[in-house]
Parts: structure tokens; sequence; C-alpha cells
């Protein structure tokens, strides 16, 4: 095993975006070190502290003291797990990455058979969960969710995958050249479009601390899947207009006939209600276009995908670890 410092070759790279799960830190080290040992002749594992507000930081550093295989990146600010995930295997430098959340919901025993999977022939190997820890209420709207979100994107989304994932190289510089900001990591997978291999496994309960996605969180993650994953919102929008313009010619039709067949028309109640829908549709609709332009206006600002406040002293210099297409981070601080 390599030790701190060394260059030899880095087989499989562990990584681990970091947010309010410092408790399970110790035990997830462990499990990966067992697993990884007799397993792998050179890994590292690269957790990435998305500026968590448990002290994740000084804990990292505490476990590095155990784990010289450990390496730790601290972002400057909490930018969210996707770009965390970006981040660290921006980072890696193995020939392989394992991507899995840090909260042990995903069981590190599961890389051997994500890695013999992929060796059959995959680009990478997803792991589908067949059972699932979530409350029933939240398993329900999870299905409703990409029920919908297939239905927008007009191709099947199953929502029983995680992040437990494992890639080839070709694929960590591929997904490294995204520089979108509004990114979901399974989500650029998929568009990928590489020979995909599924694995299955149960979700384990989470025994440490609560998970990160509160209510409110889940909503926008919700609707950032929805709005941002596809345009077809945008046509929908067009065909609203097109059937409502063709209601007006046919409603202005009926009351001109009206008028010269009747007289004047009574029923203005009619009227006045329809100009609330049409307006209550027109506000929606600039509404819906406005997020649109706001993510572009975002995007066109080019800033820096995320920024490393600073890197442990077990890891190389992040400017000799990423690839030149995917140095979309600012090296600020080095410490530790």
């Amino acid at each position: 095993m390599a030790g701190p410092g060394q260059d030899a070759p880095v087989g499989i790279s562990i990584v681990v975006p970091i947010y309010e799960c410092v408790g399970c830190l110790e035990e997830l080290c462990a499990r990966l070190k067992r697993t990884l040992d007799p397993f792998a002749k050179h890994y590292e594992i690269i957790l990435v502290d998305d500026r968590s507000p448990d002290n994740a930081w000084t804990a990292i550093g505490k476990i590095q003291e155990r784990y010289p295989e450990v390496k730790g990146i601290r972002l400057s600010r909490n930018f969210g797990q996707h770009i965390a995930i970006s981040a660290g295997l921006a980072a890696a430098r193995g020939d392989y990455a394992v991507v899995m959340d840090g909260d042990l919901q995903d069981p590190p025993e599961k890389i051997p058979e994500l890695y013999s999977k992929l060796k059959e022939g995959y680009d990478l190997v997803l792991a589908r969960r067949t059972r699932r820890s979530h409350s029933l209420l939240r398993r329900a709207a999870a299905k409703t969710y990409f029920k919908l979100l297939s239905y927008l994107t007009e191709e099947r989304i199953e929502g029983s995958y995680g992040t437990l994932s494992i890639l080839s190289r070709k694929v960590i510089d591929a997904f490294l050249q995204f520089g979108e900001r509004e990114r979901h990591y399974l989500f650029i997978l998929r568009w990928l479009g590489f020979k995909v291999g599924t694995i299955d496994y149960e979700h384990q309960e989470r025994t440490v601390g609560a998970s990160s996605y509160s209510l409110r969180r889940l909503l926008r993650v919700a609707a950032d899947g929805i709005f941002l994953q596809a345009t077809v919102l945008l046509r929908w929008i067009i065909t609203a207009g097109l059937l409502f313009a063709v209601f007006g010619v046919m409603l202005a039709m009926y009351f001109v006939y009206g008028y010269f067949s009747h007289g004047s028309v009574e029923g203005w109640t009619s009227v006045a209600v329809l100009i609330l829908i049409c307006t209550g549709a027109l506000l929606s609709s600039i509404g819906i276009v406005g997020l649109y332009i706001g993510k572009i206006f975002d995007q066109a600002k080019a800033r820096p995908l995320y920024v490393v406040d600073a890197v442990s002293e077990n890891a190389n210099p992040l400017v000799d670890l990423a690839r030149p297409a995917s140095a979309q981070f600012q090296r600020t601080n080095r410490t530790r």
C-alpha cells in the first residue's frame, strides 16, 4: 500500500461527498479499508467536505492519522451534493472511481461486486436499490416524481438507482467535461450513453444523524429536475398559447354572432372569468420562461463550478490531480 506523498498508481478512487454525516465517517473509513485492502492493491478515499456544519473537516483530519489512504477536500461553501461529487472526481487519480454517499446507507461491501460487474465489459455500473429505507410518503412522492420526469423528458427514468456506482476512467473524463451548474450526477451519466451495468442492493437504515434533504430542499430538487432537465415545458407553453388563441377567436366569433342575432350579450361574469384564467396562464408561462432565462444568466456568468478552500496534507496539489478539461475550480488555500 502506498503511503502519503508517494506516487504509486492509484487503482480505485472512492469519492464521498460529506454533509451532516460526521458521525458516520469513522465507521465508513474502517469498512472501506476492510473491503478494499484484500481487493485493491492501490486505492484512495477522497472525502469532499461540502462545508458541512458539523465540523466534518476537523474529523477528516483526525481520521487521516489512522487511515493514510484518506484525502480531504474542503469546499469554500456549500455547493450541493452533485457539485461536491464533481470536485471529488476531478481530484480522483484512479483508473476507476466509486461514488457513494457518506451516511452508510450505501454499503461499502458492495464495491467488489460493482468492480466485478464492470469487468464484464461495462463502462460504468450503477447500483439499484431493491428496498428503500425512506418513509412511505417519501417513496410515494419519489415514484410520482420520476414518472412525471419520465413523461416530460420522453425517456424512461427509474428512481430506484442511488449514488452508489463505479466509473471507468473514460467515463470520469467525459463526466468532467460538463460545465453546467444545474447538474444531477445520474442524469449526466444517463446522457453520456456509455454501456451501463446494474447490480442490486438493499438501502440500509441510517443509524447516525438525519438526512440533510428537508422537505423544502426536496421540493427544490424536484422542481430543478422537472424544469431544467428538459425543455418540454416550453413546448407546452407554446401549445397552450395556440389553444388559448384558437379558443379566443372562436369565442370572439360567438360574441359577434350573438351581437348581430340577439343584440348585446349578457353575462359579463363569464368574460371576467376568462380574463382571469388567461391572465393566470400568461403569468405562469412568463414565470416558467423567466426561470429558464435566470438559469441561462447564471450559466453565462461563467463562474467556477466550485471553489476549493483547503486540501489535506495527504493529497498531492489538486492542480496536478485534475485534468485540464475539468479544472473548473480555483484552489485558494492549502492547510493541514
